[in-house]
């Protein structure tokens, strides 16, 4: 795990200087870095909306007495979308907006929920509950 961490610590920035150097020569510096804070900002924005709404639903769940595993998964997943958006480069943006579209994100988001059994039924997670 701490290799994976520490390769993607790498690979990532290096991807984004890559590709930003790139666009940066296509369409101009300026208009790099334009799109780059306009994109971090309205997608802060939709993370922002798209969180609360996520937060609402998991306080119905709750009200209503139903475990809302589903709507905190949702609401990470939009967390992380972000944070990734709030990181400078286009690779980071993609990766957030299509965690803020809703059919990807259900489709990661079962994948999560599948590891997360998983590794539940393995004992590789254990979750203590104490009323």
């Amino acid at each position: 795990m701490f290799y994976k961490l520490l390769l993607a610590f790498i690979l990532v920035p290096i991807a984004e200087i890559y590709v930003l150097v790139k666009v940066g020569g296509y369409i101009g510096a300026l208009n790099t870095v334009a799109i780059v804070v306009i994109v971090g900002i309205a997608g802060a924005y939709l993370a922002r909306l798209q969180g609360m709404q996520a937060l609402f639903r998991v306080r119905t769940s709750l009200q209503h007495g139903r475990m809302p595993s589903g709507e905190i998964v949702d609401a990470f997943l939009i967390l992380l979308a972000g944070i990734m958006l709030l990181l400078p480069g286009f690779i980071t943006d993609l990766a957030g907006l299509a965690l803020l579209f809703s059919p990807t994100r259900e489709m990661i988001k079962k994948q999560l929920m599948k590891r997360i059994d998983v590794w539940l039924r393995s004992h590789t997670i254990h979750i203590n509950y104490d009323p």
